[in-house]
């Protein structure tokens, strides 16, 4: 989008045009609002285009990473600005956890987890024109208390879980059900900022603030 300004020259009365690109230069390939409101949070001017590849699932250590480069290079066959991929994985002794299908599976996963540490691993990619630029993963250990049955339940019964790898979110009422972490506290709501920039920085990108 572009929008024409208008200034006026104070000595010599004569007014300029100034034509300013306000099209963000970056497309987040991901529906997730916890993504979008990290960028947000952190000043970045993106548009959201939602990736339609279809995400893999399996033990593999690294398929956060391969996760977030294939929706990252699904839009930028689409679309010519920088995409930024995503996926989030929870692992638990080396097994997949995914989002739960139920009440009941929540309450499964969270029994799981409960007085146990996990790992949170998080690819984030790069991607534009059709071509990878870089493709990372960050890791967070996360620790959950000893809740109790009643505890667990009563989050359960809040639905939050519903949508959540893992069956919790940390930025919301699942965040009492935490010990401690061990890592990047974004990395765990779906977006790794330190990644995030150092990587952009890699690929030669100058992202704009709003």
């Amino acid at each position: 989008m572009f929008v024409i300004f208008q200034t006026l020259n104070s000595t010599q009365g004569v007014q300029n045009l100034a034509l300013i690109n306000l099209t963000p230069s970056i497309v987040l390939a991901s529906a997730s609002p916890r993504r979008s409101s990290i960028l947000k949070q952190i000043g970045f001017n993106f548009e959201v285009m939602v990736s339609t590849h279809e995400e893999e699932f399996s033990n593999d250590i690294d398929l956060a990473k391969t996760n977030a480069k294939n929706k990252a290079l699904e839009v930028s066959q689409r679309d010519n600005r920088l995409v930024l991929g995503c996926d989030t994985l929870v692992y638990l002794e080396n097994q997949v956890l995914g989002k739960p299908k139920t009440k009941d599976h929540a309450m499964e996963i969270l029994q799981k987890l409960n007085n146990k540490e996990h790992l949170v691993r998080t690819g984030v990619a790069f991607a534009q024109k059709g071509v990878l630029l870089s493709a990372k993963i960050a890791e967070t250990r996360v620790f959950f208390r000893n809740n109790s049955p009643q505890e667990l339940l009563d989050y359960v019964n809040s639905l939050e879980p519903m949508d959540k790898a893992g069956a919790y979110g940390i930025q919301g009422l699942g965040a009492r059900l935490i010990q401690s972490i061990c890592g990047c506290y974004y990395n765990v709501v779906g977006l790794p900022v330190a990644l995030v920039l150092d990587m952009l920085k890699e690929v030669n990108h100058s992202y704009d603030f709003k």
